[in-house]
């Protein structure tokens, strides 16, 4: 299966500047890379991302994702977007992330009700999860995962899962620097297939798709696609830097 390396721009980026970015980062990309990219650029870039990476040389490796969708597909939600309404545009959709989540206070069942509407519309959920520090200092870090997989993932059905992505991303190595070790991810993925057999079986343990993402960087990156079960990497801000960007993808298969 091919590695799954996810760029998250987050609030990054006019239209212009996402066109130049993915055209620099295909500039840099190797033919052998071996990998599926999926730009999640702004929402406002979303058209004309998608019509520049049409025109790109390695087109064929590419996908487009949106940062964050709304549960229902329509209705008087002011400034929300629904899955409805960018099926036609994008493959994936990151939901769940950490700062929706911290900022904006999204809980698992809104979280819930996003993952549903995302297979509703034949879009790809890259669902994430993870512990905050206090969390993890705890020792709590594997019964938050599992609690928050368990109310994510109520809605689905087990032939749902090979619909979606898990990326496991701890809160505290978000933006921080302090990235996660190679054993401790490790662990963790070990964790998230191990609940994902006991709601859904054995065989959907073993082939839901599972990314890492926290401060994912060039220099790191190989340690984290050469661990067992991990199936690529949610990247935030190396993402918006194309050398670094690029260099990852360049890295994520060998």
């Amino acid at each position: 299966m091919k590695k799954l390396i996810v760029g998250n721009w987050k609030m990054f980026t006019t239209t212009a500047e996402a066109e130049l970015l993915v055209e620099r980062v295909d500039a840099k990309v190797l033919p052998t890379h071996g990998s599926e990219v999926v730009f999640c650029p702004p929402a406002t870039a979303l058209e004309n991302v998608k019509a520049k990476l049409n025109t790109l040389k390695h087109k064929q490796s590419y996908s487009l994702g949106i940062q964050n969708i709304y549960d229902q597909d329509e209705g008087p939600f002011t400034g929300e977007i629904s899955a409805a309404q960018v099926k036609d545009l994008v493959n994936y959709a990151i939901v769940g992330h950490s700062e929706r989540r911290r900022i904006f206070a999204e809980r698992d069942t809104e979280i819930a009700k996003k993952v549903a509407a995302c297979l509703r519309h034949n879009i790809t959920p890259i669902l994430c999860v993870g512990e905050t520090l206090a969390e993890r200092e705890a020792g709590h870090s594997k019964r938050v995962v599992v609690d928050q997989l368990t109310v994510d993932l109520g809605y689905m059905t087990a032939q749902e899962l090979e619909n979606i992505v898990i990326a496991y991303e701890p809160v505290w190595a978000i933006g921080t620097g302090n990235f996660a070790k190679p054993d401790d991810v490790r662990e963790m993925i070990g964790v998230i297939r191990g609940h994902i057999e006991e709601l859904y079986g054995e065989i959907h343990g073993a082939h839901v798709r599972v990314l890492y993402g926290g401060s994912v960087e060039p220099e790191n990156a190989r340690s984290y696609t050469r661990i067992a079960g991990c199936d690529g990497l949610l990247v935030g801000g190396a993402s918006i830097n194309y050398i670094k960007f690029s260099e990852i993808i360049n890295l994520s298969h060998r």
